[in-house]
């Protein structure tokens, strides 16, 4: 069923202070994760982290964001290579993920999360039940060329063209997700879908039957994640049917973090 974090904040981070170095840190819930909820035992197909970095082109004094992207079709703990790349990379603002791949679906690089598109990073954390009948007349809804540049052949990755598409046409990303899940659960009652997406400046999630919880900073940053990285007491669960949006703050500015009914 995976497990998934999204932190932003004005202070950049190292991946590994959150990835890999609190005592129950993605790189733990990869392999003794706590609340799968009957969703799988461990996390060992596969994983992926997104970062946003700062770009100074040649031609302007402006910093621009990108993300970067990292994926492996193998266990984070197998990586010795990304253990030492993410106690040297910073950033201010990420989404990662760990994979437990849904019987039937490939276990491939291009289907771990995140999956990346127009400055944006997705992650699902969960299953579609029926798949892939249930979605059919969903999918019907998307441009062909949609369909055909779908990441993998998985229940995320259609997910992700569906969130796209709403986001294209206009939808904040909070409507966006919002609107996926509702017509995903009515084409698939029981679904278990927690989507979260960041775009550099703020994160949007979903709870719908799966855990997840959230917590701020002293300086403002705001991290969310499937199962809290240790014991803080800082540490909100989201409840089960719920919507949250959270922008970083400062020092000097508590960062906004609302949490609504689907």
């Amino acid at each position: 069923m995976c497990r998934h974090l999204a932190h932003v904040g004005p202070t950049p981070v190292t991946l590994a202070s959150l990835l890999t170095e609190p005592p129950h840190a993605l790189l733990v819930q990869s392999y003794a994760p706590t609340d799968m909820r009957g969703g799988g035992t461990v996390n060992a197909d596969g994983f992926g982290v997104g970062w946003y970095v700062r770009d100074l082109l040649s031609d302007s004094s402006e910093d621009h964001a990108r993300t970067a992207l990292y994926r492996r079709d193998d266990p984070m703990w197998t990586d010795a290579s990304f253990l030492d790349l993410a106690a040297a990379v910073e950033t201010t603002a990420l989404v990662a993920a760990v994979r437990s791949a849904t019987v039937g679906m490939p276990v491939s690089t291009a289907a771990c999360a995140p999956f990346r598109a127009d400055g944006r990073l997705f992650s699902h954390n969960g299953v579609v039940r029926g798949w892939p009948h249930t979605m059919a007349d969903l999918a019907a809804t998307l441009a062909p060329v949609d369909l055909l540049t779908l990441d993998a052949a998985t229940d995320s990755a259609l997910l992700w063209a569906l969130v796209r598409a709403r986001l294209a046409a206009g939808k904040d990303p909070a409507d966006a997700l919002a609107g996926v899940v509702a017509d995903t659960l009515a084409a698939a009652p029981g679904s278990r879908l927690n989507l979260l997406l960041g775009d550099g400046e703020q994160i949007v999630a979903t709870a719908v039957d799966h855990a997840l919880s959230y917590r701020t900073h002293p300086d403002g940053a705001v991290t969310v994640a499937s199962e809290p990285l240790d014991l803080d007491d800082a540490w909100v669960a989201v409840p089960d049917g719920s919507l949250l949006a959270a922008r970083p703050g400062t020092p000097h500015d508590p960062p906004a973090v609302t949490v609504t009914a689907l």
